[in-house]
């Protein structure tokens, strides 16, 4: 298959969405947690997590906050100022993945869903209790894509919960415990770490000419 930008374009959009999100390949599969002025929480499933920086350590999602549909992520990050993300692990992918539904901000994804709330002393976003990695993070910034009227949200973590047996001695955490990557919007898959590599030096890289 070869497409130019027409054939893209000229694609159903059902069709021409899903092509385009599994194109990236396998990325993330977290839930954001989030609780607006009113007490009522909000969780959300997201594959748009990237690394930002390590000093400060700072991590970015994607969101789109259009006209149509109310953001309620989008909309308590910037009341509440603070939120969690959280790992999906294999034993609640269909319980993660149905927080995509577009409930009333009223009814809470925690308990349609099936999701534990849990929080700690002094910061104000519910992490989701069944997940292996929680990460409670602070609003930073926002920067607005033109090109597609979407938003990259910026925060600074504050919290790292992370099983010790699950981090090496040098920092290096192995995801290969039950945690998921999505591909596309509904396809889950498992990860496997196939390999470990020193840090990569001009002149430490092998002879691969060979």
């Amino acid at each position: 298959m070869h497409l130019t930008k027409s054939d893209i374009t000229a694609t159903p959009k059902l069709k021409r969405l899903n092509l385009i999100n599994s194109i990236s390949g396998i990325k993330p599969a977290n839930l954001i947690g989030t609780i607006s002025g009113n007490r009522e929480t909000n969780l959300a499933i997201f594959s748009s997590v990237i690394h930002l920086g390590s000093h400060p350590a700072l991590l970015g999602f994607v969101v789109r906050p259009d006209q149509e549909v109310r953001r309620h992520t989008y909309e308590n990050i910037l009341g509440n100022r603070v939120y969690t993300i959280n790992h999906v692990s294999e034993s609640f992918i269909d319980r993660a993945h149905y927080t995509s539904a577009r409930f009333e901000k009223s009814d809470s994804e925690f308990l349609r869903c099936g999701l534990t709330e849990e929080y700690i002393v002094g910061f104000d976003a519910p992490f989701v209790k069944e997940s292996m990695i929680k990460i409670g993070l602070r609003f930073m910034e926002e920067m607005h894509i033109k090109s597609n009227d979407t938003r990259l949200i910026i925060g600074e973590i504050e919290h790292l919960i992370v099983p010790d047996e699950m981090v090496d001695t040098e920092g290096h955490i192995n995801l290969e415990h039950k945690n998921v990557g999505i591909s596309g919007l509904n396809s889950y898959y498992k990860l496997t770490r196939l390999a470990k590599f020193p840090y990569a030096r001009p002149n430490e890289v092998p002879d691969f000419k060979k």
